[in-house]
């Protein structure tokens, strides 16, 4: 189910987000509130679920290990329907057949799962989950931005050994010797928790940023106008033709999302690595290597993102990903770019002007005589409108080289915004450096400006997936994997030939 974009105050929306749960949000007091429904425990099943947990740790103690998310799931489920009996039975805990099936969720969701968090993991349309010691969880959700929940942890006590006992689960241990950890949860999420008192005054508060284990495709990004179906074809040109680009813009803007989603244009023959702080990038590719830091250890064990980078140049990929530029490594990447790797990867700065300024300063330190060597910079930002959260790329810009006569970088617009009509606006026709000096010049076109007939095709292609409702990720994989191949003869519907286009 699509929840609906809604404008007016007043909320009233119920959408189900696994077998037996829901999410509603409504407007109570001119105030969204965003409530968790799920199957709850009753009186006295509080203290079953108490006495069920308690016999499955007692028989786990014979049980082999298991191995994985998947295997620790089973085991818990196979030991409650051994220690749990319908009907009084030596060593067993009692519990009416009508009812079991809501204790073993609760036994389930706590002590494989995410206990009270839960039903918020399973929500695919919440980004972030942030709690505050003991107050109620608060969400970002894609349509409805910042919202409340009905959600809290009871007391102190309960929040410190669900923190604890967490951290401990996904190998990152935090104390109040270690009170801050970054990890990633078991679905891939990332988590910062703030562990101790004297560091987080209103107690234990952590923050989970959600990662999806299917990303969107660029055609949800398209129809949700992220972006224009022309902005994407002429990312697919880029990459395509090994064109180096990044993704820029402020926090929580959806720089991950359209990364995630534009890699689809990668060509699927190509050899794609990936270096990362935390998992986020996901390629359709088949021969994709996935790099990730290791933080903890003793230091020698320990793995930078510098280290990945090197180790990934050695290995000959087509294409390098990087999830997100921050230090040193920045260095690395351009060095990999000089070499002929194209590198894709995203960056915090919100217009060209700063994303220079960045990595021309400490502690990236790219000379400006190398800033040619990034081609494309997308910038995208959060904004509201009519007080809705919306995401839209901004500007897109060429990076032409570095200009000694102005003493500074050469760019060119290629698209822009206006925020307050909600359009793009293509100031790249016939006036493109990247798609006349660079990609036509590749495929040695007699007159270059025939590109541009090539980058009106792709857009009616993007486009006409939009209007036919192929939004779904693999979906769109597919097809723009076998478009590499056969081209529009390939596509579930017809697409008109523009004027001009090279045989």
């Amino acid at each position: 189910m699509l929840v609906p974009q809604v404008d007016d105050a007043e909320v009233d929306v119920v959408y189900p987000t696994a077998p037996g749960m829901y999410a509603h949000v409504h407007t109570v007091d001119r105030r969204q509130l965003y409530t968790v429904v799920e199957p709850a425990l009753e009186g006295p099943e509080v203290r079953l679920a108490l006495a069920a947990k308690d016999a499955i740790f007692q028989a786990a103690l014979y049980d082999k290990p298991p191995k994985g998310q998947a295997e620790l799931e089973a085991a818990i489920l196979r030991l409650f329907d051994k220690v749990v009996a319908p009907t009084k039975s030596p060593g067993k805990v009692q519990v009416d057949p009508a009812r079991a099936p809501i204790l073993r969720y609760h036994v389930l969701r706590d002590i494989a799962r995410y206990g009270p968090l839960e039903p918020f993991m399973q929500d695919p349309y919440l980004e972030d989950i942030q709690s505050v010691g003991t107050g109620y969880i608060h969400v970002i959700h894609k349509f409805f931005d910042m919202l409340p929940s009905n959600v809290r942890f009871e007391d102190e006590g309960y929040l410190d050994s669900y923190l604890r006992n967490l951290s401990e689960r996904i190998g990152r241990p935090v104390s109040d010797a270690r009170p801050i950890v970054d990890a990633t949860l078991f679905d891939g999420s990332r988590i910062n928790v703030v562990y101790s008192d004297d560091v987080s005054r209103k107690g234990p508060s952590f923050s989970i940023r959600r990662v999806h284990e299917n990303p969107l495709s660029v055609t949800q990004l398209i129809a949700w106008k992220t972006l224009t179906a022309q902005i994407a074809a002429y990312l697919w040109l880029c990459l395509e033709n090994s064109m180096s680009l990044f993704v820029c813009g402020e926090a929580a803007c959806g720089k991950s999302t359209t990364l995630n989603s534009i890699l689809q244009f990668i060509p699927p023959r190509s050899k794609l690595y990936s270096a990362e702080d935390t998992p986020e990038v996901r390629p359709a590719h088949p021969v994709w290597q996935r790099l990730l830091t290791r933080e903890s250890g003793p230091e020698e064990a320990r793995v930078k993102m510098f280290d990945l980078l090197k180790a990934a140049l050695r290995s000959r990929p087509n294409y390098i990903v990087v999830g997100e530029i921050r230090g040193a490594e920045g260095a690395v990447a351009f060095q990999a770019m000089q070499t002929g790797h194209p590198t894709v990867a995203s960056f915090h700065a919100s217009n060209k002007v700063k994303m220079i300024q960045r990595l021309t300063a400490d502690p990236i330190n790219i000379p400006l005589t190398f800033m040619d060597n990034l081609n494309v910079a997308v910038f995208q930002q959060a904004l509201y409108k009519k007080g809705r959260l919306i995401r839209r790329v901004t500007a897109v810009d060429e990076i032409e080289g570095y200009s000694e006569m102005d003493g500074g970088i050469m760019t060119r617009p290629v698209f822009v915004y206006d925020a307050a009509s909600d359009r793009h606006t293509f100031k790249g026709m016939n006036n493109s450096y990247i798609l006349e000096k660079k990609i036509a010049e590749q495929h040695g076109y007699e007159d270059p400006r025939q590109i541009y007939a090539e980058l009106e095709l792709r857009t009616r292609v993007l486009q006409g997936m939009v209007d036919h409702g192929i939004l779904e990720t693999h979906e769109v994989n597919r097809l723009l994997f076998a478009y590499a191949d056969k081209g529009p003869a390939c596509l579930p519907f017809k697409v008109d030939m523009p004027e001009g286009l090279p045989h």
